[in-house]
């Protein structure tokens, strides 16, 4: 006998049951099925209370309560797969982001010039190796964070990432489009990020963005040809025959005979593919020439590049392996020494818009004959500009404030380093004097205090058994005791002429030393916010491993399956033509 029962809510309708044969398990499927969605995402309400059958799955509707015409709410949970699906989506959501929010922190600090908070710096460089400065400060920064982004979107190709290697390159397309549009077609960086753009469409077989995909080859293709020249006439000129690009044409070639393809251009496919298949042909490596420069001591992905670029000649070869070599040396040469500049930099602080002191200014003050930490404050003080912080240090007057304030910075990071200040030791009943040269010795809190304490009696009015008494200045003099109750009042006063000369002199050094901890904090503080580290280190080492031809040294295996899988599709369009 059946039984109506009405349902409301993933679906809504009559449905004719039979209460005592139908289980829980068997409506909740019913429900799902009309509803479209998984059974495990459906939850069933009757009177108010979830229904449940406490794992007994004989039980029968009839006998969990459900009678005639009962009202019954389906409602849509979350499948556990499809929980575990959402959160995997929310995590990588946030971890795009976050790596958006890095990019953007990175090529901001490495391009306005800001104290560099970790060891290493971010510059843009041509394939000579040669540094690059694009127009503004936000053009610098714009296509420093597109060349991050697109260098983090190919290692996600790589790892067949391709959903979100396409985030991750609308993002640096993004910002791409906050740069001068002319500074941009001097380089071919925009032309490869649509054919990655395109290639990615291809791998996840993304029919829909076909005509997208179309757009951005052509733009790609008049790129690379206003980079390049026309044929890579201008590639060829400049890199003397050598043609590192040819892989690139290899897949925009191949993506270009595939859009063909689809919109039902067969004949342009035919040429597009054919020329990839050639260009192809030109780039692949026998096996016996590569063993012969793998035997000479080089890596395989070395040896295929060197082949590559020099016509598959081995004597060419192996002198651009050498040269490079070379090179990779020097630039690790030229590594360290800039990461001991930065940390160098470091010691300096901040000029009072939060930038680095140049290093080019600091040694041109340098060679002038200042001394380097006196240079370095100058610029700090006067954003580094040279005539001014030059002017500075030729005033006598300004040029004595800074040593005073030099002198003021290295006892204060003294103090902090051996846990006592000159005040504290003062308190204690040392000389002023005699407290800040314990300081500049170092060591332990201990051995300063030590070190004070064997040093002769300090008092100035205090008599020594052999009837001699210390001055203020520290030297003895003998005495007759009316000579040393004058003494005394000599020390006295000159003690009391110290006191009053000194406070005004740590009054203005205190204020100076203010300075200086605001221009260390301001140095440092970026290091403990809004920092995200994690990610960060992520993209720079994305970036050490690229060098001038990393663009260029595509893996081709996919290629190979792709055009012969199309030419061959053609074929059989061709003969059932």
């Amino acid at each position: 006998m059946t039984t109506k029962l009405k349902v409301a809510g993933t679906w809504g309708g009559i449905l004719e049951v039979e209460l005592e044969n139908w289980t829980l398990t068997m409506l909740r499927d019913e429900v799902a099925k009309r509803s479209g969605l998984d059974p495990k995402s459906i939850k069933l309400i009757c009177a108010g209370k979830i229904l449940k059958n406490d794992g007994d799955d004989t039980k029968t509707l009839a006998q969990l309560g459900i009678k005639e015409n009962s009202k019954i709410l389906s409602s849509r949970g979350a499948a556990p797969d499809e929980g575990k699906a959402i959160i995997a989506e929310e995590e990588r959501s946030r971890r795009l982001s976050r790596l958006k929010a890095a990019a953007t922190a990175l090529s901001k600090r490495h391009a306005d010039g800001s104290l560099p908070m970790e060891d290493y710096n971010i510059e843009l460089e041509d394939q000579g190796g040669q540094q690059v400065k694009f127009g503004t400060e936000t053009d610098q920064s714009a296509v420093m964070m597109g060349l991050m982004l697109h260098a983090k979107a190919k290692s996600l190709i790589e790892t067949d990432m391709y959903v979100d290697a396409l985030e991750v390159l609308a993002m640096a397309e993004e910002s791409f489009l906050l740069c001068d549009p002319k500074i941009l077609e001097l380089v071919d960086n925009i032309p490869m990020m649509e054919i990655d753009i395109v290639w990615c469409y291809f791998l996840l077989r993304d029919i829909k963005c076909l005509a997208d995909a179309g757009s951005r080859l052509v733009k790609a293709r008049k790129g690379l040809e206003r980079a390049h020249g026309k044929d890579l006439s201008r590639v060829r000129l400049l890199q003397a025959g050598q043609c590192p690009e040819l892989a690139l044409y290899v897949r925009l070639e191949l993506l270009e005979g595939v859009v063909a393809y689809h919109t039902g251009q067969n004949d342009k496919a035919l040429n597009a593919l054919k020329s990839a298949h050639a260009k192809l042909l030109q780039l692949q490596i026998p096996d016996e020439t590569l063993s012969v420069v793998m035997g000479m001591g080089f890596q395989e992905k070395d040896a295929k590049r060197a082949l590559r670029l020099n016509n598959k000649d081995i004597a060419t070869s192996v002198d651009f392996l050498i040269e490079e070599r070379a090179k990779r040396a020097q630039q690790y040469k030229d590594n360290l020494q800039r990461q001991a500049e930065i940390l160098e930099q470091k010691t300096y602080g901040v000029t009072p818009m939060k930038k680095a002191v140049d290093m080019q200014m600091l040694d041109r003050l340098v060679l002038i004959g200042y001394a380097k930490d006196l240079a370095a404050e100058s610029l700090r003080r006067h954003e580094n500009d040279f005539q001014k912080a030059l002017d500075a240090l030729t005033s006598p007057e300004v040029n004595s404030s800074i040593q005073v304030y030099i002198e003021s910075r290295k006892r204060k990071r003294q103090e902090q380093q051996v846990g006592i200040t000159v005040d504290e030791l003062v308190s204690m009943g040392f000389e002023r004097g005699k407290a800040r040269s314990a300081l500049e010795v170092g060591g332990k809190r201990e051995d300063i205090i030590q070190r004070l304490l064997s040093l002769p009696a300090a008092n100035p009015g205090t008599a020594s058994a052999s009837g001699s008494a210390f001055t203020a200045n520290g030297g003895a003099t003998s005495s007759t005791n009316n000579e040393v109750g004058t003494g005394t009042e000599d020390a006295e006063m000159e003690d009391d002429t110290a006191d009053e000369i000194e406070p005004n002199g740590e009054e203005e050094e205190r204020d100076l030393e203010v300075e200086g901890d605001t221009a260390d904090e301001i140095a440092n503080n970026g290091e403990e916010e809004g920092r995200d580290v994690e990610i960060e280190e992520d993209i720079a080492d994305e970036i050490a491993k690229v060098d001038a031809l990393s663009a260029y040294d595509i893996n081709l295996d996919k290629e190979v399956d792709a055009i012969n899988e199309y030419l061959v599709m053609l074929d059989a369009s061709q003969d059932s033509g």
